[in-house]
């Protein structure tokens, strides 16, 4: 078995493009689920309003990079509150039923026939990302440290997406601490009792919506501009119950939480592969074969998690206070 590759994959895994989009993605949902008790499950809607927000300026209408960034915040804020308008009143799986449908509501519109002139249809669009880099400060050739490295063009993803995420960190755990933040957590535990001191619980839901969209449209962002391309099915539901999973399995409401959580997934996911393709290759296990290792992978990877939610249901990092959910 082929030990340094499985070592070298598996540390690229852990900082990776995958587990910066991820990362991003669950820092969001924190924001609504862990801290303020929405279960919202339309957050990839996020991620795809972000990313071909920024795709169709740039590679649809010509216009500047900077703009489509602008246009996709703008239209990010502007579906979290349509999306808020209507269901925010709404608790618990019924409001997880409507923003799952959604979601898949937008990434149908994107795939649509209808429009594939504006958004390029099942085949997404590209030939949108050369302004990001050429902004980038690494000359050509491959970043190394020991047996594993980086090309120049990921390592400058790498450089700004943890970077925002960083940003992210910071910002939450500043809101957090703030008289803001111990409202949404007050909300999370019982709104009824935070609108009987007269404060105004829709708007600071819609707040928290919008708030956990934003930042989970950075790793739209990330994605669209790490792979040069933006395609529907990529943002398809998978990708909220991956950040859902993060964010239990890193533990909600810890600011920390969802990036270590995106990490260990990613770690696990791409540890146990390669360990079991190594050793299918090898000869070890030959009940098996390399084209079963994929979902082999996954169900060993949810038994864990299944363990995990038995003996610690709070997560790694988590506390148990933090996971109390007003669902009536």
């Amino acid at each position: 078995m082929d030990w340094l590759t499985i070592f070298v994959t598996t540390v690229e895994a852990a900082v990776g493009v995958e587990t910066v989009v991820y990362a991003l993605a669950a820092l969001g949902v924190n924001i609504q689920f862990g801290y303020s008790g929405l279960l919202n499950f339309g957050q990839a809607a996020f991620l795809g309003v972000a990313g071909y927000g920024l795709a169709v300026i740039v590679s649809t209408f010509g216009l500047p990079f900077w703009l489509g960034i602008v246009v996709g915040l703008v239209s990010v804020v502007i579906f979290a509150f349509l999306l808020g308008v209507p269901t925010l009143k709404l608790r618990a799986d019924y409001l997880a039923i409507v923003t799952i449908a959604a979601a898949e509501i937008i990434r149908l519109i994107f795939r649509s026939v209808a429009f594939k002139d504006v958004f390029g249809g099942s085949d997404g669009r590209r030939a949108f990302s050369s302004t990001f880099y050429d902004m980038n400060p690494f000359p050509p050739g491959d970043y190394e440290i020991g047996p594993v490295g980086f090309t120049d063009r990921v390592l400058w993803v790498l450089v700004v997406g943890w970077a925002l995420v960083g940003i992210s960190c910071l910002a939450i755990y500043l809101l957090m601490r703030s008289p803001w933040g111990r409202v949404l957590k007050a909300i999370r535990e019982d709104e009824d009792a935070v609108r009987s001191l007269g404060k105004n619980v829709f708007s600071y839901k819609m707040q928290a919506l919008i708030l956990g969209g934003v930042v989970g449209s950075f790793g739209g962002y990330v994605y669209a501009l790490a792979f040069a391309s933006v395609q529907p099915d990529v943002f398809g539901t998978e990708l909220t119950f991956y950040a859902y999973t993060i964010v239990i399995l890193g533990g909600a409401a810890r600011v920390f939480g969802p990036v270590l959580g995106a990490s260990i997934f990613w770690v696990l996911l791409v540890l146990i592969g390669n360990t079991l393709s190594e050793a299918v290759s090898a000869g070890y296990i030959t009940f098996m074969t390399t084209t079963q290792v994929g979902p082999v992978r996954f169900m060993l990877v949810g038994l864990g998690l299944i363990l995990l939610l038995v003996f610690r249901p709070q997560g790694i990092f988590g506390d148990k206070r933090e996971i109390a959910l007003d669902a009536r």
